[in-house]
């Protein structure tokens, strides 16, 4: 009797199971169906606002950090600066693993296949750890690699340098796993909470940017270790907040610690798609480490100056890129579902927002170059190569939104590497050796047209890959019933 009653408990809880676990797919499908049936306008919207308005507060990261450091004086800002590349490094890896973890979940979800979708978002976090231990390594090694980077300088420049990249790498572990935690939201739908995670650190940041730099409040005043600080301990609340969210919402990937397995073959399908988002973000580190480096050689002025440009095209440039991270997902399901004319019109729509969004911050930049430069207590020579800078380079602004939205394109259909070649061409190919010659020609006004030429290049390659893409994929798909 007693052997029957522990059959019928073992029954009753494999039933509940069961129950459970056609509960959960149901509502998985229920909630990743919108991106194959709501009208593609409106879906875009929905899937790209939240993004970016979140990846726009983001921007306030590095240009609070820059607002307040500015006040301690222009070679604080330099320094800065000259840590800028490794930290775009540091989350080419962290936000290019999530990027592929993602696009593959959409996948799988859009063909219903959902045990593969939780294997992806698993493995994601494994990845995500081992990047962590590259950059560890690199906090390590911070005071050698500033000293050689920022030679001839002043000593201040080096040690306020050092602490910087020192604290930031040390704690990167936390955006890494936002990064991974937000794409998680994003590859099931549910960009709306991405916002409220990237506001809470953000936030958190240019409350505790004075406090720290300046010593309010009771704190010492920290100067540039105080700006790492306020930014890693705001990325901190921005990780916990989206750990949160994800158990409570995202009812389509269930995280548990006890399905955190490595399996190699799903590691390697989100590299294949994660790669090349990667060396498609780190190649803006080198680019933007070898622009300091001829930068340094006329003064420290002018690598402040193009580290105020990079802090404010953020502003524009961030939420275009909030906008393809929404438009990859859409891509990606309708593909996996085989709804060509939703694809096509996914396309259409994305490159005309991504152009008409950049040239109103091309227009920003030339009617108030003088009002955004001021925002960093510029000298009078500095307020000069600025305005002459940003007049110049956000020309490049509106060829950017077509690249960046085609760039969606390429991503969502597992042509990634198409995104690196051109951005391999664009920013090594073109903007490090022109900025070179021009450099040596004309001086450094003259080298800021470097930027135009690169994205003017990035264009045509993009029609380029774009007509292969129509030929070679969308065109053998049918056209939906």
């Amino acid at each position: 009797m007693e052997e029957r009653n522990e059959e019928l408990e073992l029954l009753k809880e494999q039933i509940e199971r069961e129950a459970e676990n056609a509960e959960v797919k149901a509502q998985q499908k229920r909630d990743s169906d919108r991106l194959g049936t709501e009208p593609i306008h409106g879906l875009m919207i929905k899937m790209s606002l939240p993004l970016m308005v979140s990846m726009f507060v983001q921007a306030l990261y590095n240009v609070v950090d820059s607002f307040f450091v500015a006040k301690i004086g222009e070679d604080a800002l330099a320094a800065v600066t000259l840590c800028f590349p490794f930290q775009m490094l540091n989350a080419a890896f962290g936000i290019g693993t999530a990027v592929g973890m993602s696009a593959l979940l959409s996948r799988y979800l859009g063909a219903q296949m959902y045990e593969k979708a939780d294997k992806v978002a698993h493995n994601g976090f494994i990845l995500a750890v081992i990047n962590y231990c590259i950059f560890f390594v690199v906090g390590c090694l911070a005071g050698p690699i500033i000293s050689l980077i920022a030679a001839g300088t002043n000593q201040q420049i080096i040690d306020d340098g050092t602490i910087y990249l020192r604290i930031t790498q040390w704690l990167s572990i936390m955006p890494m796993m936002q990064s991974m935690l937000e794409r998680l939201l994003q590859g099931t739908g549910k960009t709306k909470y991405i916002l409220p995670i990237q506001a809470s650190g953000a936030l958190f940041n240019c409350v505790m940017d004075p406090v720290l730099i300046f010593g309010l409040c009771g704190f010492p005043a920290m100067g540039v270790k105080g700006a790492a600080l306020a930014t890693v301990f705001g990325q901190t609340l921005a990780c916990v907040l989206g750990l949160i969210i994800n158990k409570k919402k995202n009812k389509e990937i269930k995280l548990s610690i006890n399905k955190v397995r490595p399996h190699w073959p799903t590691m390697r399908d989100i590299y294949k798609i994660g790669i090349p988002s990667i060396i498609l973000q780190a190649v803006g580190s080198v680019m933007n480490f070898c622009l300091n480096q001829i930068l340094i050689g006329f003064s420290s002025t002018a690598v402040a100056t193009f580290g105020v440009y990079f802090k404010l095209q953020s502003f524009v440039f961030m939420p275009i890129f909030g906008m393809n991270s929404g438009t990859v997902p859409i891509i990606a399901y309708n593909y996996g579902a085989g709804k060509r004319d939703r694809l096509e019109q996914a396309m259409r729509i994305g490159v005309r927002y991504g152009i008409g969004v950049m040239t109103v911050g091309t227009v920003i930049f030339w009617l108030f170059p003088r009002q955004l430069m001021g925002i960093f207590s510029p000298s009078p020579a500095m307020m000069a190569m600025g305005v002459t800078a940003l007049h110049i380079m956000s020309l490049n602004f509106p060829f950017a939104g077509f690249c960046i939205m085609r760039g969606a394109t390429f991503q969502a259909l597992g042509k990634s590497v198409y995104s690196m070649n051109i951005s391999l061409v664009r920013q090594l190919g073109v903007i490090v050796p022109v900025a070179y010659i021009f450099a040596k020609i004309g001086g450094v006004n003259m080298l800021w047209w470097a930027f135009p030429i690169a994205e003017v290049t990035g264009t045509a390659m993009s029609i380029m890959y774009s007509k292969r893409i129509r030929r070679k994929i969308i065109n053998r798909m049918t056209y939906d019933n």
